[in-house]
């Protein structure tokens, strides 16, 4: 059998193709809604800069120490930020993989583990909180309550995994009772019934601005972020399952290899 070792390291090479994947299409679809916003905020505060034209010298040199080049921020930056979440995310789905089989998944083979586990986790981690606290753009948002719409995200992400991980202990502690399919069931209502509480109860606010923004472009910003989530999740899961599924078939008797088979 596999190691946790073993699939940590699958995890982290599944996230880094993933994050390389998901930096592909964020580039495309992603960039032009941001940069669309950023000109928007900047035509929208074009006009409070008297003072920088009585002093170019110190404006200048402010600019030159604090900003970073957009073509930066949109490529390299943009790309070694999807590679370190790939990493992570590819790690830590892949340790949970290593834990989850033959415990939360019944005696399925490995690569339904891995695509089970990385769809519990992008639902709980990304899906139900986006619902809620959905990303914006530039532009959109006070920056006084930066803080607080944080702090209220990853409320959000703390309840959501929570209640998948009762979820999962249902269907766990049921399936000898009710079989595996009925299990199953159980805990998904489990999950989806404290999601929903969760949802009703936790805080509201809204800063999307009435004028001068296009419902259009915060629309596309947050399809194109959704997307970019799903093919980072999905390639995650995909390369993960087969990875560890080639793994298992090497360490495993030739005459066993076919119980392993999805």
């Amino acid at each position: 059998m596999l190691t946790l070792r073993d699939f940590l390291v699958r995890g982290l090479l599944a996230g880094l193709i993933a994050g390389i994947a998901a930096f592909v299409v964020g580039y495309a679809v992603g960039e032009p809604p941001v940069a669309a916003s950023i000109a928007i905020e900047e035509a929208a505060g074009g006009h409070d800069h008297g003072t920088a034209a009585e002093e170019p010298a110190a404006a200048e040199e402010e600019d030159e120490g604090t900003e970073v080049p957009r073509p930066v921020q949109s490529t390299v930056g943009l790309a070694t930020g999807f590679l370190v979440l790939g990493a992570a995310l590819g790690g830590a789905t892949g340790l949970l993989t290593g834990a989850a089989m033959g415990r939360f998944f019944s005696r399925t083979s490995v690569r339904v583990t891995a695509l089970g586990v990385t769809a519990v986790a992008f639902v709980s981690v990304f899906f139900v909180p986006y619902l809620i606290y959905p990303p914006n753009p530039p532009a959109v948002g006070d920056g006084e309550t930066i803080g607080y719409r944080t702090s209220l995200y990853f409320a959000m992400v703390a309840l959501s995994i929570a209640a998948a991980v009762l979820g999962l202990l249902v269907n766990r502690n049921l399936r000898a009772k009710l079989g595996s399919w009925y299990a199953a069931l159980a805990g998904v209502a489990t999950y989806v019934v404290l999601a929903v509480v969760a949802l009703g109860v936790m805080p509201r606010y809204d800063e999307v601005p009435t004028e001068g923004f296009p419902p259009s472009l915060l629309w596309e910003f947050r399809l194109s972020s959704l997307l970019t989530q799903i093919v980072l999740w999905g390639v995650l899961g995909i390369v993960l399952a087969e990875l560890s599924h080639r793994a298992l078939a090497q360490k495993t008797a030739p005459g066993s290899r076919r119980l392993i088979n999805a």
